[in-house]
């Protein structure tokens, strides 16, 4: 039961690696959908790890009873060119901390300048934040300058279109928010928009669940959903500017969503319509 239970143990470990590494260089080359397969290979490697120190328990119990001031007089010391268990145990420590070091810059300010094996930094990028998928891509280039752009807001029998014009009338709420992706990095800046409460109020739709569309071309992410509670959010927005300019088309131009307590690609870009059920 010990041998195997390092099937999952070590197989999940290797693919969660692997594949997350994939992901990260944004290369897939298997047909399962990455987040769903990468969360039930977690679980695995979790509930294989609990089985793995639970065998192992009566050894280490065994072990921690043993008191020595010399292990040379037990027999135990390691050979020569072996490891210590101190040794070993501070190795892996060092590494681990090595490896933090390199790769939190992605997310810490003031390290980005050691951020040698992270695979983004917070500031690099259109208006100085990242973007995973550019408005080329996305086949969104030409929305932002589009003059018969409408955001069209339906729910309960109502249809209601508006215009940029009209959106920028309205009520502006600036928030400090985050773009949090689930690769690892995130970053912060000013948002200013409309808050989703205010477009509703004004389309006349009672409040609700509201799912929030984009103009993307393909992509699993091309709509997200908001909990009613989270559409009546303060800082709960349909954002037009960042840090004080006109979002650039990769950060979703003309209109993104930006709330807060929501991973990146549910932050929807190149909005074009909510629908309140």
């Amino acid at each position: 039961m010990e041998r195997l239970g390092l099937l999952p143990l070590v197989g999940g470990s290797l693919f969660l690696l692997v594949t997350g590494v994939a992901n990260i260089a944004h290369w897939y080359p298997w047909r399962f959908f990455f987040p769903v397969g990468h969360w039930w290979a977690a679980w695995m490697v979790v509930g294989a790890s609990m089985v793995h120190v639970a065998l192992k328990a009566p050894i280490v119990r065994r072990a921690l009873s043993i008191r020595t001031d010399d292990e040379s007089d037990t027999g135990s010391a390691p050979a020569a060119g072996e490891l210590s268990r101190r040794g070993l145990l501070l190795t892996v420590a060092g590494t681990a901390g090595l490896l933090t070091f390199l790769t939190a810059g992605q997310t810490v300010p003031w390290l980005r300048r050691t951020n040698l094996l992270a695979p983004r930094r917070s500031d690099v990028g259109p208006q100085g934040l990242p973007v995973n998928r550019t408005a080329a891509a996305a086949g969104t280039t030409r929305l932002a300058s589009d003059p018969s752009y409408r955001l069209t807001v339906q729910g309960h029998g109502v249809s209601t279109d508006f215009t940029l014009e009209q959106l920028h009338a309205m009520p502006r709420h600036t928030a400090e928010l985050p773009i949090a992706c689930v690769e690892g990095w995130s970053a912060s800046a000013r948002w200013t928009g409309v808050r989703v409460a205010d477009v509703l109020h004004a389309a006349g739709v009672e409040p609700g669940r509201v799912t929030v569309k984009s103009a993307q071309r393909g992509g699993l992410y091309s709509s997200s959903d908001l909990s009613p509670e989270a559409a009546e959010g303060d800082t709960c927005l349909l954002a037009y500017q960042l840090d004080g300019a006109a979002l650039h088309p990769d950060h979703g131009a003309p209109l993104r969503l930006i709330a807060p307590n929501r991973p990146g690609v549910l932050q929807t870009k190149w909005v074009t319509s909510m629908e309140v059920t």
